[in-house]
C-alpha cells in the first residue's frame, strides 16, 4: 500500500484512540476510497493486524 494510505490509517487510529472517533473514521474512510483495488487486500490485513491501535490496547 502506498505510504500516504498507511499514514492516513495510522492517523485514523491515533484520532480514534484520542476520542476523536468521527474525525478518525472520516480520515480512514477517505484513505480507503483513495486506494486502488490492488491495495484493498493489504488494507484489510493492516486493519486486522492493527485493530488494537484503534482502541489503545496492547497485544
Amino acid at each position: 500500500m502506498r505510504p500516504s494510505i498507511r499514514a492516513a490509517l495510522e492517523r485514523s487510529a491515533e484520532l480514534t484512540r484520542n476520542n476523536r472517533l468521527v474525525e478518525g473514521l472520516e480520515l480512514g474512510e477517505s484513505a480507503i476510497h483513495r486506494a486502488t483495488d490492488d491495495e484493498h487486500p493489504e488494507i484489510r490485513q493492516w486493519l486486522t493486524d492493527h485493530a488494537d491501535d484503534f482502541v489503545g490496547r496492547n497485544g
